[in-house]
């Protein structure tokens, strides 16, 4: 099993055994019960593959903007979508007891969408963005369309 049988750090990815996944993937990182019985779920979305490829920072900006404006059109209770500071995927966060395998299929139709954008990115002027300089749309949509491929041949499941 890719995580530590003992738990090392409070961070939940920082226990898990990068070296054993293999991207791209979805995998559940941490599910929350509050005290009122409200579940959040976090994934972890990753697009290159650990120690091993990394993602430019104004694609995964653009992926940040597109993602995370266009899943909430495709499922409800989205919370969040952010990047990883490996820059090799994000974390999604929902509301809700959900698993890998629906979560997948919503990001392939977003991603799908994405990999062949042709508009302009979303919130990304002076006023809506803090960095909208930073954005890389082509390099963008190659990684969308590496990860639609991926997952589509492989599957969602990090432990191939």
């Amino acid at each position: 099993m890719a995580e530590s049988a003992d738990k090392k750090y409070n961070v939940e990815s920082f226990n898990l055994d990068h070296t054993k996944v293999t991207a791209p993937f979805v995998r559940v990182a941490s599910k929350k019960v509050g005290e009122k019985g409200d579940v959040v779920t976090k994934f972890d979305i990753r697009f290159c593959q650990p120690n091993k490829e990394f993602m430019p920072t104004g694609a995964i900006h653009t992926l940040e903007h597109l993602v995370a404006e266009y899943i909430r059109d495709e499922m409800p209770g989205v919370i969040d979508f952010s990047p990883m500071g490996c820059r090799t995927g994000f974390y999604f966060t929902v509301w809700g007891d959900l698993d890998e395998e629906p979560v997948a299929k919503h990001f392939v139709n977003v991603l799908s969408k994405v990999a062949v954008w042709d508009r302009e990115i979303p919130a990304a002027t002076e006023v809506e963005c803090g960095n909208y300089r930073d954005h890389d749309l082509e390099t963008a949509k190659a990684l969308a369309q590496k990860w639609v491929d991926g997952i589509t041949k492989y599957g969602w499941n990090c432990y191939k």
